[in-house]
């Protein structure tokens, strides 16, 4: 493999990744953040760019804004929540791990040119069959074991109508086979770890603001489901006590 070189196209040519997985933070972090793929724009000059700075460049506040609503960082101003999420991606030995589901970038076709942002591309690659190969390879690698330190994986992006959290859950119950439960329309579970999905960083227009309660519209219901979960997950576990 030839690092942020190396291609693959779909059998239809409508989808293609450049091989170029990365990951920051604790590799035995309490929580794991997860994008769905690095952008297309950091593509072809990931062996050049210094490597703290790759991860949510150019989103990094609305990356602060979203783990500062769930209560995984503290509020602030713009300045501050940039900062914090620097200082949170640089920590090897911090409480948070960060990447993305699939670990290179995905691209699609529109026309004569590849897009990696846009109306359903979350849920319209793993529903594609290529996709769905791609993501299946990338849940079982990453996802299947992860460490015993690890109680939360926060997602960025729910998808249209949730068919992103839906094909998700689907992808990670299949690489982690056994008892899950439905924590609430943006959570679900297994007996050790709990997925919860947020709003993406990247959202268009005002889906983020309304996510995070502004205007009272109905999105922010979602946000507080969000923020419930995470509580609920990271909660000081009981001690078990055997009978004497």
């Amino acid at each position: 493999m030839n690092f942020d070189r190396t291609q693959r196209v779909s059998q239809d040519g409508d989808w293609r990744i450049t091989a170029n997985p990365l990951a920051w933070g604790d590799t035995n972090a309490e929580v794991v953040v997860l994008g769905f793929s690095k952008g297309p724009t950091q593509a072809g000059e990931l062996a050049t760019t210094p490597h703290d700075q790759i991860a949510y460049k150019g989103g990094r506040v609305a990356v602060g804004k979203i783990l500062a609503h769930v209560g995984l960082i503290d509020g602030g101003d713009n300045g501050r929540l940039r900062t914090a999420v620097d200082r949170l991606i640089a920590d090897p030995d911090g409480r948070f791990h960060f990447g993305s589901l699939i670990r290179c970038t995905v691209e699609r076709r529109d026309g004569t040119t590849w897009k990696g942002t846009g109306s359903g591309m979350l849920d319209g690659f793993v529903a594609d069959p290529f996709g769905r190969e791609v993501a299946t390879n990338c849940a079982r690698r990453f996802l299947a074991n992860l460490p015993a330190s690890t109680r939360l994986v926060v997602m960025f992006g729910m998808g249209t109508k949730g068919n992103y959290i839906r094909q998700a859950r689907a992808l990670i119950q299949q690489a982690r086979p056994g008892r899950w439960r439905t924590v609430n329309e943006v959570a679900y579970a297994d007996e050790k770890i709990t997925f919860v999905h947020v709003e993406h960083f990247a959202s268009q227009g005002n889906l983020l603001p309304r996510w995070l309660g502004e205007g009272g519209h109905d999105r922010g219901r979602l946000g507080l489901r969000a923020r419930e979960a995470v509580t609920a997950a990271l909660a000081p576990r009981p001690i078990s006590v055997s009978a004497a």
